[in-house]
């Protein structure tokens, strides 16, 4: 068994083992190789001098799952996703993101070449986002229990002591940013897993935009928060800053940068594009006086060339009823965005 070639994953790759061993060795530690993770320790010994010279700093910490199927599509992959995916969490509380960790469920029979692929990719993303994996874990489950891989991530980052970044710092008169066009993740999913075809091909904006975000930091320190709008897209996302901040939030439809194709898209399907996934997108709210500077710093930005100012938020009015998104449509008229109720897009990511 030690000498043949094995091309799919097999029950003993979870065993803690030789060939646990091997894996680990050939395609983790190949694809990875940071200094902690190849000390082999269960535990990686991170560096952490910035804590010490900087009194007050804080750790910013997230978790994420990917279920996402298909594993491949245009623009991306599994891998690629839950790298972004976490570097993005994390840089949303304005945190230098330092470190990450990731866990594969593998179900046997999943294709050796598929799995070095999928790390490989998350190699690539995470020296694009300037950070290091530095620890993880491995289980494999029956063939017909794992459908193909899973993906758990984490990640650590570094916040400023002056630095605190929220939904219910927004205030009224602030502005509110789109760093570029919406709906391009959940269409390039469901067109590869249905099989549509468009005059073009709708790729994933799966990408790291913790460097966006620093960028936009530097040029606008007012700015009040960040957030990405994944699942449940644009309006889930504004409902929930509007409700943490007790504010209305309006947005312009016509300011709002959006794809032909993935706008013919959604009309051919019936998706709202406000309520369809984004992977590598950051909506920004910030201080009206620092808004154009931030706009400017996010088109400058490798992710941000689409970058637009797409509204304003509130204070909240009588007729208003409570916290509340409204969009101003092309036509001048006027309805609430809600926020996604049940599932529109199942395992997007």
């Amino acid at each position: 068994m030690s000498n043949a070639k094995i091309d799919t994953v097999l029950m003993s790759h979870g065993s803690g083992g030789t060939l646990m061993k091997r894996l680990i060795e050939e395609i983790f530690y190949q694809e990875y190789g940071s200094k902690p993770l190849l000390q082999g320790d269960d535990a990686a010994d991170l560096s952490c001098e910035e804590i010490q010279h900087h009194p007050g700093s804080r750790l910013a910490f997230s978790t994420d799952t990917f279920v996402v199927t298909p594993h491949f599509f245009p623009g991306g992959d599994i891998g690629r996703l839950a790298v972004c995916g976490t570097v993005n969490d994390v840089a949303t509380s304005g945190a230098t993101v330092r470190y990450l960790s990731c866990s594969f469920v593998l179900e046997e029979g999943f294709p050796l070449d598929d799995l070095r692929r999928i790390c490989r990719s998350m190699a690539q993303a995470a020296q694009e986002a300037d950070v290091q994996i530095v620890t993880g874990d491995t289980k494999v489950v029956d063939r017909g229990h794992g459908d193909g891989i899973f993906i758990n991530t984490s990640g650590v980052g570094l916040i400023p002591a002056d630095r605190r970044l929220g939904g219910a710092q927004c205030k009224p008169g602030d502005k509110i940013l789109l760093s570029g066009t919406l709906g391009d993740h959940g269409i390039a999913i469901i067109s590869t897993r249905e099989g549509l075809s468009f005059s073009t091909t709708i790729e994933s904006d799966a990408a790291p935009l913790n460097h966006l975000i620093s960028a936009v930091l530097a040029a606008a320190p007012n700015t009040r928060c960040f957030r990405d709008p994944t699942r449940g897209g644009l309006s889930s996302t504004l409902n929930e800053l509007a409700l943490q901040s007790g504010t209305v939030m309006t947005v312009n439809e016509a300011d709002v940068p959006v794809n032909e194709q993935v706008y013919g898209a959604c009309e051919m399907l019936g998706y709202d594009v406000f309520q369809v996934a984004n992977e590598g997108k950051m909506v920004c709210v910030v201080a009206a006086d620092e808004a154009e500077a931030a706009l400017a710093a996010m088109r400058s930005s490798t992710y941000g060339e689409n970058a637009a100012l797409i509204g304003e938020v509130a204070s909240v009015q009588e007729r208003d009823g409570g916290p509340k998104v409204y969009l101003t449509t092309s036509f001048g008229s006027r309805r609430i965005l809600d926020m996604l109720v049940g599932e529109q897009l199942p395992r997007i990511c």
